[in-house]
């Protein structure tokens, strides 16, 4: 079943989705060579419930933590573990919350320290990928509209691997709705995009191979061939001329340039 949204609730959904780009963000400014992805987790716990938020994905479906935190290979809902990040590593952060009986989502991957130049441009390319499919994201288009513009971008123009097992969601008053928003798909085809409908688009693209498993926790997602993946997401409501986007990665912007500011001060 299809939940459109009011615009009252869609406001409800923008101020869950900035909580949590808030909560990204100071996750992000505590990324470093040495930090272990449970300390992020337990950090991001404690800021979400100071501010009277709850954690998402703790406890859905028998997830363990507040975030995942997915590391180099990992693709996405990564288990924070004591494993340390290490300069060159990239890192993805997912976090969702419930605030006020809404839900937001959205994801973000950092760069840590001296990362090689060909998987930076694997960051870029899939976050670029996301606005490219945010573009279509209008009434009038079709979710086909959405999941090619996304594919085209990655593969057929930088040679990168649109994982397919996982997908986008609608997103509202629960955290996963009806419809699924896959990175892959023929322009046309689908269902046909109307106002109101609250959406989480998020690519996940691997360095190599589209490929992936699943670790024994049954969990975490890895890439089949162990080359990195890339992985952003930002929750969008669909609107006549131009998609709202609910959620806003400036703060996690503003929180890397920060970072890097005081680095370059030392």
């Amino acid at each position: 079943m299809l939940f459109y949204k009011t615009d009252e609730e869609i406001e409800h959904i923008r101020r869950s989705c900035h909580f949590v780009c808030k909560t990204i963000a100071y996750v992000g400014s505590l990324i470093k060579p040495g930090v272990s992805g449970k300390f992020l987790d337990d950090a991001a716990e404690t800021f979400i419930l100071d501010q009277n938020g709850k954690p998402a994905f703790k406890g859905y479906r028998g997830f363990p933590n507040t975030l995942t935190v997915s590391i180099n290979e990992q693709v996405v809902h990564g288990i924070p573990t004591d494993r340390e990040v290490n300069d060159g590593d990239v890192v993805t952060i997912d976090c969702g919350i419930e605030f006020e009986g809404f839900f937001g989502d959205a994801a973000y991957t950092f760069a840590v320290g001296d990362v090689k130049p060909e998987i930076m441009k694997l960051l870029t390319i899939t976050n670029r990928s996301l606005y490219r499919g945010i573009e279509f994201a209008i009434s009038g288009k079709r979710l086909g509209d959405v999941s090619f513009a996304i594919q085209d971008y990655c593969e057929r123009a930088n040679n990168f691997g649109v994982v397919r097992e996982l997908v986008g969601h609608g997103i509202g008053r629960s955290m996963h709705e009806e419809p699924d928003v896959p990175n892959y798909g023929r322009r046309g085809q689908g269902l046909l995009l109307r106002e109101g409908l609250v959406i989480a688009i998020e690519p996940m693209v691997n360095f190599g191979k589209k490929d992936i498993r699943q670790l024994s926790d049954g969990w975490t997602i890895y890439t089949k061939d162990g080359k990195p993946a890339a992985h952003y997401e930002h929750t969008v409501a669909v609107r006549r001329d131009k998609a709202d986007i609910l959620s806003d990665h400036i703060y996690i912007e503003e929180a890397i340039k920060k970072n890097v500011e005081l680095r370059e001060i030392k």
